[in-house]
């Protein structure tokens, strides 16, 4: 196996699936090279309906470098609302151009800021429309999942990607299983690699992985350690100014003379700190962060741990593709109608033909001895995912030799399920996560360009670290 950058390591990716060198590059050198279109799976009815009945307000927005959650809070302000009045289904990246859905709970058509309808300006960088009403708003998660065009500057050796692909597809026991079969790249119209179902750099912090840490102390009942975790903890990769303050804040504790030297563009910490100051705890600092954020921690942790049960699960040598008995097996929904830039209407066909097979927490399955061979051929077929936890609450473990792993992450972490019992936003009764993604992937190569769908919750830099294999700062 070979061993992955350092900082991919210290959020639990420990290894690549694939041998081969990568393409060099970097990703995201203007955001129209990083697009993201949502695959969307969610009930919406004309604009005109009953607001009684649909009292959210369902907007589609094609945002350019824009955060999620900064957009969310600067729509909130231009029509003087709360920023948790807005929601949506997954978070993206500002460095890139996305297309999702918003709901906005108690708001008229006319005053969305540059519609069609509105006489409120609209926001720089923000094409938004309006699309129906909604009986609910979107939770995390409320999507199929996103469709990804990424094009790659500067790469050093673009013709890797063909081995990278192969060794990809042997991964997972595909059809070339030898690199050195690899076709010419003109006799193939797409790829179906393999690759382990980790939880991408960003979910940690790009530049400064400290969620997981955060949210790790949290289950420890470690407040203080969880809100240090977060205003403190210099990286070398973010500017000087950034590190000069958390280091006096790390070693004074003196939170009004912090306040003086953290930068403006921090503004979580800032807001800790003035919550510190004015006598707060260090409880009450963690609770200033949005109920999202406050959420994303825990999240961060279960993300840790589920990346070190699959790089666990590769250092044993067991298999991705199929399971083995202990296995815990989710089976595929019945019925997949996502699409992309969609309709209203969730049985429309997809625009784009793009669809994305997803497990259904509701099928189940326990892998015996005697199962084996024949979920090994549900997987085999794409009907079945084997699964790994989320751990939570209600989470029960594996048994055989994948439940060894998960008890063994665990004891290291010094967690158990109980531990998520948590006040508030912090609290999880957790899930299972399918460990292996196969899209249907194509490659350009002039410019290097990627295109794939992923089902929700799944990371384009965790396809594009196997063909870069690059630093995650440059992804």
């Amino acid at each position: 196996m070979r061993e992955a950058h350092e900082l991919e390591r210290a959020v639990g990716m420990q290894y690549y699936a694939s041998d081969s060198d990568g393409t060099g590059g970097r990703l995201r050198e203007s955001p129209a090279d990083f697009r993201v279109t949502e695959l969307e799976d969610f009930d919406t009815h004309p604009v005109d309906t009953d607001t009684g009945d649909f009292p959210w307000l369902v907007l589609r927005a094609t945002l350019t470098g824009w955060d999620t959650n900064d957009f969310a809070r600067e729509l909130a302000n231009r029509v003087g609302m709360s920023r948790e009045r807005v929601a949506w289904a997954g978070t993206k990246d500002r460095h890139a151009v996305t297309t999702q859905l918003f709901t906005v709970r108690d708001l008229d058509p006319e005053d969305v800021p540059g519609t069609a309808a509105s006489d409120a300006p609209e926001i720089s960088d923000a094409d938004v429309e309006v699309v129906g009403r909604a009986g609910r708003g979107l939770q995390f998660g409320d999507l199929a999942g996103n469709e990804f065009r990424v094009v790659v500057r500067d790469p050093e050796r673009p013709e890797q990607a063909d081995a990278v692909s192969a060794d990809l597809e042997a991964f997972a026991g595909g059809t070339l299983g030898d690199s050195r079969a690899t076709p010419a790249r003109a006799d193939r119209d797409a790829w179906r690699p393999a690759i382990p179902n980790y939880f991408g750099q960003q979910r940690f912090g790009s530049y400064r992985p400290v969620t997981h840490e955060v949210g790790l102390a949290i289950l420890r009942g470690d407040w203080e350690g969880a809100a240090m975790a977060y205003l403190g903890n210099p990286s070398e990769h973010e500017p000087e100014e950034s590190q000069a303050a958390r280091e006096f804040v790390a070693e004074t504790r003196n939170w009004a003379d912090a306040l003086e030297g953290f930068p403006n563009h921090l503004r979580y910490e800032r807001t800790m700190l003035h919550e510190l100051a004015d006598g707060g705890s260090f409880r009450d600092a963690v609770e200033t962060f949005p109920s999202n954020l406050q959420r994303l921690f825990v999240n961060a942790a279960q993300s840790y741990a589920f990346n070190l049960m699959l790089a666990a699960r590769m250092e044993r040598g067991l298999p991705f593709d199929r399971p083995v008995a202990g296995d815990v097996v989710w089976f595929a929904e019945e019925t997949d109608t996502a699409r992309a830039g969609g309709a209203s209407d969730r049985d429309a066909s997809s625009d784009s033909g793009v669809t994305v097979a997803r497990p259904d927490p509701g099928r189940e399955q326990r892998v015996t001895e005697s199962r084996v061979d024949v979920m090994a051929r549900h997987c085999e077929r794409g009907r079945a995912f084997v699964t790994a936890p989320l751990v939570g609450t209600d989470t029960e473990l594996a048994d055989g030799e994948p439940g060894e792993i998960e008890r063994e992450v665990l004891d290291d972490l010094g967690l158990d399920p109980a531990d998520f019992d948590l006040p508030g936003e912090f609290d999880s009764s957790g899930t299972r996560r399918a460990i292996l993604l196969r899209p249907d992937l194509t490659v350009e190569y002039d410019p290097l360009t990627f295109e794939f769908a992923l089902p929700s919750g799944s990371y384009a830099t965790v396809v594009l670290r196997e063909y870069l294999k690059t630093s995650p700062l440059d992804l």
